[in-house]
């Protein structure tokens, strides 16, 4: 990544709401690129490309939504990478900017979601695009009975559990800390807090590996951010006390196909994209104060962890339970409530965890203020696959 400064000038989110309770996704998108205008300081005529980001829609959904904000013929980019969407169009403004190509990018994720499990393609007449995931699974994990994405995530777990004895209740401490932190974000779905017993004793999605609550839910929602550069901050005095100190994107290598189910679910993807992050950042996972990561299911949370650095291999759950990912702990991670909690519109995430992040590091986060944060990370992953990871830094200046 070269060293031209690319910042986060202005960022809107709006609450979290379970399918069929929500806007549609055209006012939601609108409505979360106005706040994050709005927070910019700046008017849409200014915005000079738009980067839209969402699994489920028609093909220029983007631009349905934005026409809502303005219509200055700006180029309306519509971006789908399954649950990595928002950080990919997040990864694409960046860019654009550090390039010189741009100086003003609006990175925009939408997601209008159903109720229930995540569904396979409408398409019947092609093949799957995780057609390869699912023969994995099959072979390495099986429990074809249960929902897809469970299977996933629950096999991972359950080699994690395997190979090092990770207990279920572990995951379950996941999931009710990441209530806690919920009860305090205004923007979460999930706002009441729950304890780990009460995750453990509802419904099971794989029997001793996966429980109902372990699962993220569906979600409608949308967020955004305005990417500028320096000289464009400095005309027009926007806000510079949070920058893109450094980003990676990674997909698939070998290894996702190999017979280690954490690895289906990108723990390779992580690890290289989080290393990439740091050595070009110039520091270590020890450094971060703050991270907002992908815990679509509980085991995922705790499979990061190592996959990011932050433990050796096997110590995530002495890790957990010593509370070393909350307030008092090494690294206050998803300070939102994460995916868990929040609430995960698939398009939305990634920028989601744009305008928490900023926010903390803005010093701007109310009762989930992490005190001193000035690095903090975020990882986002869609299977199929791609991870993003993005450090962001921040100043008082």
């Amino acid at each position: 990544m070269a060293n031209k400064s690319v910042y986060v000038a202005g960022v809107g989110m709006i609450p979290f709401a379970k399918p069929g309770s929500s806007k549609s996704y055209k006012e939601m998108g609108a409505e979360a690129a106005i706040l994050a205008i709005e927070d910019c300081g700046i008017s849409y005529e200014t915005i000079q490309q738009v980067y839209a980001g969402y699994v489920y829609g028609d093909s220029t959904s983007g631009q349905s939504t934005i026409y809502r904000v303005g219509m200055s013929g700006v180029p309306v980019i519509n971006v789908n990478n399954n649950c990595s969407t928002g950080s990919t169009a997040l990864y694409l403004a960046r860019q654009a900017i550090e390039s010189g190509a741009m100086d003003c990018v609006l990175a925009l994720g939408f997601e209008q979601m159903r109720p229930g499990p995540l569904g396979y393609s409408p398409w019947d007449d092609r093949p799957l695009a995780s057609e390869r995931f699912l023969e994995r699974t099959n072979e390495i994990f099986g429990h074809p009975e249960a929902i897809r994405n469970a299977r996933y995530f629950g096999g991972a777990g359950a080699d994690h559990m395997k190979k090092y004895g990770t207990k279920l209740s572990t995951f379950a401490e996941v999931r009710a800390k990441a209530s806690r932190h919920a009860s305090k974000n205004p923007l979460a779905l999930f706002r009441k807090q729950i304890s780990a017993e009460e995750v453990l004793d509802s419904p099971e999605l794989i029997p001793g590996v996966m429980t109902r609550l372990m699962a993220c839910p569906p979600t409608c929602g949308a967020a955004a951010a305005v990417i500028v550069s320096e000289a464009f901050a400095n005309k027009h005095g926007l806000d510079k006390r949070v920058r893109i100190r450094s980003q990676s994107m990674t997909t698939d290598q070998p290894d996702t196909f190999s017979s280690d189910m954490m690895h289906l679910v990108g723990f390779g993807m992580a690890e290289r994209a989080s290393k990439a992050a740091y050595e070009d950042a110039g520091i270590g996972p020890g450094d971060i104060d703050v991270l907002e990561l992908h815990d679509c299911f509980a085991q995922n949370e705790l499979i990061l962890y190592e996959a990011l650095g932050l433990v050796g291999e096997g110590e995530a759950e002495r890790f957990i339970l010593d509370g070393d990912n909350t307030y008092g702990g090494a690294i206050v991670t998803n300070p939102s409530g994460g995916l868990l909690s929040k609430g995960h519109p698939l398009g939305a995430t990634g920028l989601a965890q744009c305008y928490e992040l900023t926010h903390q590091l803005r010093g701007s986060a109310d009762a989930r203020q992490v005190d001193g944060a000035r690095l903090a990370l975020a990882h986002n992953v869609g299977l199929g696959g791609a991870c993003v990871v993005t450090l962001y830094e921040g100043s008082a200046a």
